[in-house]
């Protein structure tokens, strides 16, 4: 009897075509992983808004323990005391009951038991910061700050978090209310491109140009930095916090302290502390003038004037000078000088200005095309026109010399040069 070997035979086709398929199916699913991992660092529930952002003195932590003829009775008594407290708090004059509940608009309750004559609570009393401002004095008429970002960044694990996820340090920052603080906080919620603008990295930059653009698009005037590290001796145990305040883009640092929470329960009201710890190391610096504004940072009048703007504006006054000195020399009756005209090589010497388009995938790339282009021979200066990481920028160049000996100097630094009507595009 013979043996009878099956082949595959025309199986195969179908087989090749089915690998086909599954390569093509798994290339799909990684471009579509690959968006949903972009649409994943702005999505999802990272946002925390502000929960306190009232102009009103707010005094929180107030602990009373009172009895009365009733549970009723005892919490009325309870709420008079706290109110005399915080008032004792914020260094109000002596005054009546009756006017210092005028001056009450809220009472939030942070902690209560309430018994058949006794009242335990921890509270936070609310003044209305136009009617205290009477009793208070300068003390509540002190002058606040200009718009300052603040970025929480809370370090535990070894990860370093700003707004990439919710956070019980993003949360602190949320609830505090500063209202009664000289310092003018921008607070970020944390949503939508928050956390792909203000994260940790950000933190670490030193490019005036990239936090002249993020300042500017969140209304504020300089930076204040807040970190956090957090220490766990076990899950659920004892948690021991290191804060720091920082200040500018160059991370100076104001203050550092430490705190501890005996159980993870109490790290809430462990960072609510912090909060108005570093808020005072911030209303300190400003008080002893250590937050002064950064010349880099402003734009337009009291700022850092662009160098080819600087030197437009000093030909512009030694044109001026040389009309009023021909002026006395023709009152005077001297003799008048005409300047030889400039020819040749001293022509091409001008100052001319040539719009350059640069290519900007990211920062780093933003950052290198400005040094390299500012270092350029013969370049005077430069004036960012437009900013677009992740596609093309525009910045207007101050060069002596034509545009060919400009496109010439930037080919000589390493940079691709394509020529265009009294414009450059250049990359790498």
């Amino acid at each position: 009897m013979r043996a009878t070997l099956s082949l595959p035979g025309p199986a195969a086709a179908p087989s090749q075509a089915l690998r086909r398929w599954l390569g093509g199916t798994a290339l799909a699913l990684a471009l579509l992983g690959g968006g949903y991992a972009l649409m994943a660092q702005v999505a999802g529930e990272r946002g925390i808004a502000a929960t306190a952002a009232s102009a009103d003195i707010e005094v929180k932590g107030i602990s009373v323990d009172v009895q009365g003829k009733s549970a009723e009775d005892a919490r009325a008594k309870g709420w008079r005391e706290a109110q005399r407290k915080a008032w004792e708090k914020i260094k109000g004059p002596k005054i009546s009951d009756s006017q210092l509940e005028g001056l009450v608009s809220a009472v939030v309750i942070e902690r209560e038991q309430l018994g058949p004559r006794r009242y335990i609570a921890t509270l936070g009393v609310v003044f209305d910061r136009q009617r205290a401002s009477a009793y208070l004095g300068g003390a509540a008429q002190q002058t606040r700050s200009a718009p300052l970002l603040v970025i929480p960044v809370v370090e535990s694990g070894g990860a370093y978090i700003t707004f990439e996820q919710r956070n019980p340090w993003q949360r602190a920052w949320a609830e505090f209310n500063p209202g009664q603080s000289r310092i003018s906080y921008v607070r970020l919620s944390g949503a939508g491109g928050d956390s792909l603008l203000v994260n940790f990295g950000q933190a670490n930059r030193r490019s005036r140009t990239w936090w002249r653009s993020t300042l500017d698009q969140y209304g504020a005037t300089d930076v204040l930095m807040a970190f956090a590290r957090l220490d766990h001796q076990f899950p659920g145990g004892p948690v021991s916090g290191t804060f720091t305040a920082r200040y500018g883009p160059d991370n100076r640092p104001l203050g550092s302290f430490t705190l501890e929470a005996n159980t993870a329960e109490g790290l809430p009201a462990m960072l609510a502390q912090a909060v108005e710890r570093m808020d005072g190391i911030f209303a300190g610096a400003l008080a002893e003038g250590k937050l002064r504004p950064d010349p880099s940072l402003r734009l337009g009048a009291g700022g850092a004037i662009d160098p080819a703007i600087q030197r437009l504006l000093d030909i512009g006054r030694a044109a001026k000078a040389r009309q009023a000195a021909e002026a006395a020399a023709a009152a005077a009756g001297l003799p008048r000088i005409d300047a030889q005209p400039v020819t040749g090589a001293d022509a091409e010497g001008a100052v001319r200005s040539f719009t350059v388009q640069f290519a900007t995938p990211d920062g780093a790339a933003f950052d290198s095309a400005i040094t390299a282009v500012r270092g350029t021979s013969g370049v005077r200066g430069l004036l960012l026109s437009s900013t677009a990481i992740g596609g093309t920028s525009v910045m207007s160049v101050s060069y002596t010399g034509s545009l060919e000996e400009l496109a010439a100097a930037l080919e000589a630094r390493g940079f691709a040069v394509r020529r265009g009507a009294n414009a450059l595009a250049i990359s790498r």
